[in-house]
């Protein structure tokens, strides 16, 4: 029979390699594309125009945006499954989470929040791993 120190420093190792195979997936989502897609309404529909090229493209130039593209609506037809209740929509594309999780912090995007904030009522987001 083993002893208590025997054991316990079998585990010890057992546990570290246990770790391995989570620390390599967490490295690995780190680096994992991804998409940020980002919805606002406005309190003034009559502001669309402004948001759009005025405040949203501030996004776009935050250092960690690989690619931004932002609209409004498409004039699709009505459908069950189709949102048109949102005024301007932008999808930014990330190198990785690590760059998603610096853009939040970026100096021009707390700016675009305080500058902006004030001119919607609603904003949703969906970040989506590819």
């Amino acid at each position: 029979m083993k002893s208590r120190r025997q054991f316990l420093s079998t585990m010890g190792v057992a546990s570290a390699a246990a770790l391995l195979p989570i620390q390599s997936i967490a490295k690995e989502m780190a680096k994992q594309k991804m998409i940020h897609q980002v919805y606002f309404w406005l309190h003034d529909v009559a502001n669309t125009e402004e948001f759009l090229t005025e405040a949203v493209p501030m996004l776009g130039r935050c250092k960690t945006v690989g690619k931004f593209i932002a609209g409004t609506p498409a004039d699709t037809a009505d459908r069950d499954v189709v949102d048109h209740s949102f005024q301007v929509s932008c999808t930014i594309f990330f190198d990785s989470l690590e760059d998603q999780n610096v853009y939040q912090t970026d100096p021009t995007h707390l700016e675009f929040i305080e500058k902006y904030s004030s001119m919607w009522s609603k904003v949703q987001v969906y970040d989506i791993a590819i």
